[in-house]
């Protein structure tokens, strides 16, 4: 399990390596996103909280990156914080994640990104519910939630 720790030496030591990368030119992101993603995950984007489709979407699955399909995120870790944007306690996997220091807008917070393709995710903050204590604060235009079927073997 991951703790605020790991983030903070993340962003000091290095991020851990991804299982593969994905690279596209401006022109290939724009051709497969749609504005409002590409200006969030391209751009370091944010949507309006309380305006994301998954921000109060609880059903199972797990959550992908919308640029790559990279597993980030099941929804067993999913929580509703308040505010506004959907949040975890974990990623799916510790590579699944990269973090960076980010000193915009006059403070001090960890971005997080998708490991493999580097599309701008939102923050991790050390306020969430235990054992982790973590908050992954995420936009919704940088998921796709992959809706578990549900298999009953009766």
């Amino acid at each position: 399990m991951l703790t605020w720790r790991n983030v903070i030496n993340f962003t000091v030591k290095g991020n851990p390596k991804p299982d593969r990368t994905v690279e596209k030119t401006e022109v290939e992101w724009r051709a497969l996103l749609t504005p409002e993603q590409f200006r969030i995950t391209r751009q370091k984007g944010t949507e309006a909280a309380h305006s994301g489709a998954l921000c109060s979407i609880y059903d199972q699955g797990q959550y992908n990156c919308v640029c790559c399909n990279t597993a980030l995120f099941d929804s067993t870790i999913k929580f509703s914080s308040g505010t506004g944007w959907p949040s975890f306690t974990q990623p799916i996997k510790p590579n699944a994640i990269k973090y960076i220091k980010d000193t915009a807008f006059g403070m001090v917070r960890v971005e997080v990104l998708c490991n493999t393709c580097e599309a701008h995710l939102g923050h991790v903050f050390p306020d969430g519910p235990e054992p982790s204590g973590l908050r992954y604060c995420i936009n919704s235009e940088s998921m796709r939630l992959a809706k578990k079927e549900n298999t009953n073997d009766n």
